[in-house]
């Protein structure tokens, strides 16, 4: 056997090893290479907004029937929220088993190492009439300028309304519309060559600043964690998939070009754009793909969701605060609100858990610090696992809905290895 030294996958773990190796031997060096990484993904999120536009508008356009949207977002939603609230449940059942903070000592705790990540949750409202105002952006421009998901996918669905229900008039501009997504996927290819690059950064950065004992520091909860996540994707995940007819392992195998570049850059949203080519290949419809893909994004994050559930309960087991049931549902409740809408950029999640704790005064945010340092590692098992479960939803929302076709997947094994 040998390896396609070509080949995306080969080259990503490649800089992941070389990252590695860079940060723990030239560790001052190594952590100024997070702008590596930085580069990386902001060039990922400038095309996640037109892709996801762009892919929506066509989709709903594409399908004519409205009612036939509202039917997939519909069935898309209550699937996310159950799956996601599955999720949480796990993490705090978890939690509650192993008690990963049992015992900690807490002296070490600063307010001030976290303070960057509170203040970021101060300034960003958690409330249920916030998170409705937040779907409706300030201006048509203003939601692409700033990035974000969600109003983006509120003009989207407006916009593809509209030009459905103009019907032939508007099959010009559908037909633009189709054109121009080519040459926005053009641009993801051009991109993706550099996630090599941006892998080796974010690894030498991630070593280079926490130093490889950082690998073994809090490795009761980061264990948890990474065990908790993998038994969610092989037996829940894995149930769905069977029950609709098909394997995770083999979907798993089918999309690890994918896994492999969010672990490089522990963020799921640089796979976002490749991995809707990759579902379309699959059998799923466009418009489906368009539709479910990025709502999941904002929806269905059920690596968020563990990690949420688990690292609150860490720190309240730290700090020897003890949970009703009451409490903990109560909690359960927080989650369920707050871990809607967060972007998988790296470092959402904590930004989410300082939300989630600023709101839930019972577990003290100074808990924070007890997780920072370990918290990129798990950002990597949290990003693969919402990968995962968006790809799965976005299989199963096609099955329903009978917008799945079955096709010849070529082994992506076959193609980085060559007998």
């Amino acid at each position: 056997m040998k390896f396609n030294f070509k080949s995306l996958t080969f080259q990503v773990i490649t800089g992941i090893i070389l990252g590695i190796i860079c940060g723990a031997v030239f560790p001052t060096f190594g952590a100024e290479l997070k702008v590596l990484a930085d580069i990386f993904i902001k060039l990922v999120k400038m095309i996640i907004a037109p892709i996801v536009f762009l892919t929506i508008v066509v989709g709903i356009a594409g399908m004519g029937d409205l009612k036939k949207v509202g039917r997939i977002g519909g069935k898309a939603l209550l699937y996310f929220e159950i799956v996601s609230t599955v999720a949480l449940l796990i993490g705090i059942a978890v939690a509650n088993f192993i008690k990963p903070g049992e015992g900690f000592d807490t002296s070490n705790a600063s307010a001030d190492a976290v303070s960057k990540y509170t203040k970021a949750a101060e300034e960003t409202s958690h409330g249920f009439m916030d998170f409705v105002m937040s779907i409706v952006p300030e201006s048509f421009v203003g939601a692409f300028a700033n990035g974000e998901l969600l109003p983006v996918l509120f003009i989207a669905i407006l916009f593809g309304i509209s030009l459905a229900a103009m019907g032939k008039n508007g099959k010009p501009v559908v037909e633009f519309f189709e054109k121009l997504t080519d040459v926005m996927f053009g641009i993801v290819n051009i991109i993706m060559k550099i996630s090599p690059i941006a892998a080796f950064g974010a690894m030498a950065y991630t070593i280079g600043n926490f130093g490889i004992s950082s690998l073994l520091y809090l490795g009761k909860l980061m264990g948890s964690v990474y065990i908790t996540m993998f038994l969610f994707v092989v037996i829940i995940l894995g149930a769905i998939c069977k029950f609709y007819g098909f394997s995770i392992i083999k979907f798993i195998k089918y999309i690890k070009e994918e896994i492999i570049l969010v672990v490089g850059t522990s963020s799921s949203e640089s796979a976002l754009p490749p991995m809707m080519r990759k579902l379309e290949n699959y059998g799923c419809s466009k418009s489906v793909v368009g539709l479910v893909l990025p709502t999941g994004y904002s929806f269905n994050l059920d690596g968020t969701s563990i990690y949420l559930s688990m690292a609150a309960l860490f720190i309240a087991q730290a700090f020897g605060v003890d949970l009703s049931l009451g409490e903990q549902l109560l909690l359960l409740g927080v989650l369920m609100l707050t871990s809607k809408g967060a972007a998988g950029v790296t470092g959402s999640g904590f930004v989410t858990l300082a939300a989630t704790l600023a709101v839930f005064p019972t577990i003290p945010v100074a808990g924070l610090a007890l997780i920072l340092g370990v918290d990129r590692f798990m950002s990597e098992a949290r990003a693969i696992t919402n990968l995962i479960g968006n790809g799965v939803a976005t299989v199963v929302v096609s099955k329903m809905e009978g917008e799945f076709t079955p096709k010849i997947v070529k082994d992506s094994s076959k193609e980085e290895m060559s007998a």
